[in-house]
């Protein structure tokens, strides 16, 4: 069980723990989507997804184009964890995708989503999506994309919908066509504070609000390293906790309807990801971090 347990939030009719899994370095070493990425051990990978179910995480995020020259995100989870247990939620995303060199190709037209879409029930082994992420990239108007799914939400190929990368007015785009779940943006301690007002609007609508590099600070996508903040070093030392599970906990604590997913392809890494849950933050502590973010580190 998620140690400390920060709480649940739903994504629609389905229950999720807030500490929840990101794929996206599941298949490589170091830089996700470098050309040069060396693929993971996959045994390692599959225990780490294994070990997070044993955890608690119930709530897991990948998509197709997760992978390496050797290694799919998707077909790691479907080899670590199927028959998958009733509870887990796999929430995936649609919109970009990258031919098998790894290049990256233009945006999805609408009339390919259905092929994306099946494309991840294959991958996965399912018959169906418990959530569809349709990934922004560029676009004012995210209406017909967003109808395609919505269609597809109605023939049963998916459960619920969200939309990522987005901005306010995608998210009324979209919520006039089918319910929104979740919103998956960039944000973290430090990182994009100006999205602090759509996380804000998210939870008045009760829409789950998902932040990945929520363990980075700006420039350092990859997580906390050699340029920490003195402020979360403080802070992290204070609770003989790393600053990982500082931003973590910061995170957590920005509304009940934040729900976090931060990636690792170490077992240790993730048992301290999942720890942040216990890590209570004070009012003092809370604010010296929330002057940090309106700086932008």
């Amino acid at each position: 069980m998620i140690s400390g347990h920060p709480g649940t939030w739903t994504l629609g009719d389905r229950t999720v723990h807030r500490i929840g899994f990101g794929a996206m370095r599941l298949p490589q070493h170091g830089q996700a989507f470098a050309p040069d990425a060396v693929p993971r051990d996959r045994d390692q990978a599959i225990a780490v997804l294994r070990r997070a179910v044993e955890l608690g995480v119930d709530h897991i995020d990948t998509a197709a184009f997760y992978f390496s020259r050797l290694r799919s995100a998707n077909e790691l989870i479907n080899r670590a964890l199927a028959p998958y247990p009733d509870d887990l939620v796999i929430a995936t995303k649609v919109g970009p995708s990258r031919d098998p060199s790894g290049a990256w190709q233009p945006l999805a037209a609408p009339e390919q989503l259905r092929g994306q879409v099946e494309e991840n029930l294959r991958q996965l082994g399912r018959d169906h999506l418990d959530v569809v992420n349709l990934r922004v990239s560029g676009l004012d108007s995210i209406a017909e994309h967003f109808g395609v799914l919505a269609g597809l939400r109605e023939a049963g190929l998916i459960r619920h919908l969200g939309i990522s990368n987005a901005r306010p007015a995608h998210l009324a785009q979209a919520q006039a066509i089918a319910p929104v779940v979740c919103v998956q943006n960039a944000y973290g301690l430090g990182y994009r504070p100006e999205q602090d007002a759509f996380l804000d609007t998210c939870g008045e609508q009760g829409v789950a609000f998902v932040p990945f590099f929520a363990i980075a600070g700006a420039g350092r996508e990859a997580g906390a390293g050699d340029d920490e903040h003195e402020e979360v070093l403080a802070i992290a030392r204070a609770h003989e906790a790393s600053p990982v599970r500082v931003r973590l906990a910061w995170a957590l604590q920005r509304g009940p309807h934040v729900l976090v997913i931060p990636g690792t392809g170490s077992v240790g890494h993730l048992e301290d990801n999942v720890a942040a849950g216990a890590l209570r933050l004070t009012p003092d502590e809370l604010a010296r971090l929330d002057a940090v973010h309106s700086l932008g580190r």
